[in-house]
């Protein structure tokens, strides 16, 4: 069981004009210790240390016997990893057979019908969160975790009295990066829940609400680049040159982002998560955009490079990963993998673009709607370098003043069915608290047009030139599906959209979705849809990179789990 503290600055000075997270200065911290189990909605909280050894920033060039050690490495974990498949999310029923659901059984608050099968909101039945001071292991402030989130494999079960149990997988992206970006090391954290479903319809309050899914962190994982070397939240400005054997090896590294040809660390900006039996999980990343497999322990394994009109290059064609110019073709800066999820039981790994591409429109809001979503065969992805398998063009939704809403996550559903989390940016943590537009969505790929391997990955050929479509190209089809905003849904639990803008407000940025069962025998077709804020370190009293900050507002991250029918889902 893990030991609770809490962490403190001690003698914090005030900020300078110079950034402190540039000066590297540190300040040293002191922990008190708290009794174990305490919930993160109840006190900032942390537990041990799960500190890992740091080495030196040196560029290397693999050696033949680098690659031929990795490759051996690569094989054993393919071989404990390819004993068990399915799905984390869906354990056995009770052996009662009892339903989970508690009195009243929940009633449907809308319906959408897509490919002919009707999907159901049942509404908001959970509501958490984890306050905006919270320190985790390392010293830093727990923030940003919404921006990628997964059950952890095989921990979501039924308990007694109606609730459910489990841990989550969660990935915060590059740190508290409010002046610029930081040297923020990439990281995996791993919180505990126990969701208790209200059904109810008296209106909670907010802190009642806050207990039907009480979240417990547990640790902190860093993530590393090879030879055990720091990865960095540093927009990069330099490109590591492509390993000996890609693309014919599967875990050579293709060109890579780094902070700086002095400072040769891989640069991530994680966006999406996807847990895997052995303890491994693929995280997508906005700089790249590329797709990562880290280890459990956040040892680097592999990298998948996308096409060539998702690359961000200049004018001249030079690759070029930083996220604070505009450049000429591939993804938009800060408009990466966002969206990433798998179909686990036949291993075909999905990602998609926040919007559109520069070439497809994407330099306009009001032209960037065409977003780029491709899959990926996973299957023996050690042995056989993972193979694009298929690419669709989806049209994103827009506001009433034709701008785009960009997709914060995917998540599989059933063969070409996907959910999608598109909204606006205001609510709480934004300057405008009022929020219109915050949903997860339907869309499907069946009579799509498949442009994989076509002319169309290469940027010359834009999918919709000035944010028109090629009449060639059939996209998915978008359904509206379920509103975050739904004023009745929202004060059940105690929250609202818009004034006054305090900690009851709706989070502005919602990024990140998980799926699990509600293993009910009654509706075998419902599921929980956990989703999650990103509240990009705003706090009061934060920590980065051990230097206390005042982002001048408490902006916590929230949770919500709404209970959802999907039929023929495959999770």
């Amino acid at each position: 069981m893990p030991i609770h503290m809490r962490l403190s600055a001690v003698n914090p000075t005030p900020h300078s004009g110079i950034s402190p997270y540039l000066e590297g200065h540190h300040r040293r911290v002191v922990a008190r210790s708290y009794a174990p189990g305490t919930l993160l909605a109840s006190k900032p909280l942390s537990s041990p240390s799960e500190h890992l050894a740091s080495s030196s920033l040196s560029l290397y060039t693999p050696t033949s016997l680098d690659m031929l050690t990795r490759f051996a490495t690569s094989a054993c974990v393919l071989a404990l990893a390819s004993y068990s498949r399915g799905s984390p999310t869906n354990p056995p029923s009770t052996s009662n057979g009892k339903s989970s659901s508690t009195s009243p059984s929940p009633q449907a608050i809308n319906s959408v019908q897509l490919n002919g099968v009707t999907y159901v909101n049942k509404g908001l039945v959970g509501f958490g969160r984890i306050p905006s001071d919270f320190v985790e292991s390392t010293g830093d402030t727990l923030g940003g975790i919404g921006s990628a989130i997964d059950l952890k494999y095989g921990t979501f079960k039924p308990a007694s009295n109606g609730k459910f149990t489990g841990t989550f997988i969660v990935s915060p992206d590059r740190g508290y990066n409010v002046d610029s970006t930081i040297d923020y090391q990439s990281r995996h954290h791993e919180i505990d829940f126990v969701l208790t479903p209200y059904y109810g319809s008296a209106n909670l309050t907010y802190d009642d609400a806050a207990q039907t899914l009480n979240l417990t962190y547990r640790k902190t994982v860093l993530n590393w680049d090879r030879k055990h070397v720091k990865t960095s939240g540093l927009s990069p400005v330099a490109v590591r040159p492509a390993e000996f054997g890609y693309p014919l090896l599967a875990i050579a590294d293709p060109q890579m982002p780094i902070a700086s040809n002095a400072e040769p660390h891989l640069t991530i900006d994680a966006e999406g998560l996807v847990h895997l039996p052995d303890g491994s999980f693929w995280l997508s990343d906005e700089y790249g955009p590329y797709i990562y497999r880290f280890a459990a322990d956040g040892t680097l394994i592999q990298t998948i490079q996308p096409p060539n009109a998702f690359l961000p290059r200049d004018a001249q064609g030079n690759l070029n990963f930083t996220s604070d110019v505009t450049l000429a073709t591939g993804r938009v800066g800060n408009q990466g993998f966002e969206n990433l999820s798998l179909d686990r039981k036949n291993n075909i790994l999905y990602a998609m673009l926040q919007s559109a591409t520069l070439q497809d429109g994407g330099t306009d809001k009001t032209t960037s709607r065409y977003t780029r979503m491709v899959a990926y065969d996973v299957n023996f992805p050690l042995l056989i370098h993972p193979r694009l398998v298929g690419e669709w063009v989806v049209p994103l939704p827009q506001d009433s003043k034709g701008k785009t809403l960009a997709s914060s996550d995917i998540h599989f559903i059933s063969p070409g069915v996907f959910l999608a989390l598109a909204r606006d940016g205001n609510g709480h943590g934004d300057t405008t608290d009022s929020s219109k537009y915050k949903h997860a969505d339907l869309f499907t790929i069946k009579g799509a047009t498949d442009i994989h391997g076509s002319k169309f990955d290469d940027p010359a050929h834009p999918v919709s030139p000035n944010g028109v479509l090629d009449a060639s190209i059939t996209p998915a089809t978008y359904v509206s599906f379920i509103n975050y905003l739904n004023t009745t849904e929202l004060a059940r639990f105690g929250l609202h959209n818009g004034d006054p803008d305090d900690r009851t407000d709706i989070d502005a940025k919602w990024e990140s979705f998980a799926l699990a069962s509600v293993n009910d025998k009654e509706y075998p077709n419902d599921y929980f849809l956990f989703t999650a804020s990103d509240n990009d370190f705003m706090s009061t009293h934060g920590i980065s990179l051990g230097v206390p900050f005042d982002a001048g507002e408490d902006v916590d991250n929230q949770f919500m789990v709404f209970r959802v029918t999907l039929p023929g889902a495959s999770l």
